[in-house]
């Protein structure tokens, strides 16, 4: 694999599998877009048609030229198989774990302030007076609430 910053030059296996990803249909319609993209990139794929432009590859295939630039960037970036597949996506660690959920179901259990039933904004900010978090928005408590099967009784 030879990358520089106008051209992409594949290797022969990885045309060849470029070509079969394309053909056989057992891939995603995005990694079989991506492959011919890459196809297209190739400077040594369409020799008899002359080299083709990104902006003719763009039309072609019906995609933005910013798609192709993205597609050529993770190829040079981080080679053949990540120009391919889709960036896997960063996980989050848990913010509102199975602990957070069961002293949430605990206040819900509990008696409501004095003269009030419990609300979701109400809930919210007993959650943050009582230190179990820095803030959360009834939003998230409903989505807690529902996650658990827990209703306010209401």
């Amino acid at each position: 694999m030879e990358v520089s910053l106008q051209k992409v030059v594949l290797t022969q296996k990885e045309r060849e599998e470029l070509h079969s990803i394309s053909h056989n249909g057992q891939r995603s319609a995005r990694v079989v877009l991506r492959a011919l993209i890459l196809l297209g990139l190739d400077r040594g794929e369409y020799q008899d048609q002359g080299n083709l432009s990104e902006r003719d590859i763009a039309s072609i295939l019906h995609v933005s030229p910013c798609s192709i630039n993205n597609i050529k960037k993770r190829f040079a970036e981080g080679g053949f198989e990540a120009a391919l597949e889709r960036k896997s996506p960063q996980s989050r660690p848990l913010r509102f774990d199975e602990g957070f959920q069961e002293q949430l179901a605990s206040l819900i259990s509990g008696k409501a302030p004095e003269g009030r039933g419990w609300s979701l904004r109400l809930l919210a900010d007993k959650m943050v007076e009582l230190e179990h978090t820095e803030k959360i928005s009834h939003e998230t408590v409903r989505r807690l609430l529902n996650k658990a099967n827990l209703s306010l009784g209401q």
